[in-house]
């Protein structure tokens, strides 16, 4: 592990206080902090769903509907908590991970990160940093004046997503 790269958080066991920590920490590095990739400045949209910000539930849970969970099983009240989207779900390495999120933007150009930018086939330019050895992205969108809006972060664990990836870095604008 690169020094630059922060420590997991401890998200096993699972307490009713898990959520606030993630979210301390989602304060500390993303909302409140001066976010820069390579020199450019990185936002968030402000929405909030259920007291926080829509883009801490993209980087702490995962699409219940993409996983093909049947809807009977996608509610989950964790310790604590009133309300979780039912087509979303924590995800265990994305919240041990956030951490990882402002190192990873901050150190884009470190030799260990892949960072590139990508048209998409709606022709959005999207900003990948991925640290592929360790199967962890950041995904954001560019917008005017080089800047980005961070859109979410996970880990990868699906082999066709490693592939798209490796396609996507393949096509990058250069």
């Amino acid at each position: 592990m690169p020094d630059w790269l922060p420590d997991m958080v401890c998200v096993n066991p699972w307490t009713d206080r898990t959520y606030d920590l993630l979210y301390e920490i989602f304060c500390r590095d993303i909302r409140d902090h001066d976010l820069r990739y390579i020199g450019n400045l990185v936002w968030i949209f402000k929405d909030m769903e259920d007291g926080r910000e829509k883009i801490f539930w993209h980087l702490t849970t995962r699409s219940a509907k993409k996983e093909k969970i049947p809807r009977r099983k996608r509610k989950f009240y964790p310790p604590g908590q009133t309300y979780i989207d039912e087509d979303r779900y924590p995800d265990l390495r994305r919240c041990e991970r956030l951490t990882w999120v402002r190192a990873l933007i901050e150190n884009a150009e470190a030799p260990e990160v892949m960072a590139w930018d990508y048209e998409e086939g709606d022709a959005d330019i999207k900003t990948y940093v991925w640290f592929k050895g360790y199967d962890f992205v950041v995904i954001m969108k560019k917008v005017r004046n080089n800047r980005r809006r961070l859109i979410t972060s996970f880990y990868v664990d699906k082999e066709y997503k490693r592939q798209d990836f490796e396609r996507k870095y393949q096509n990058r604008i250069k």
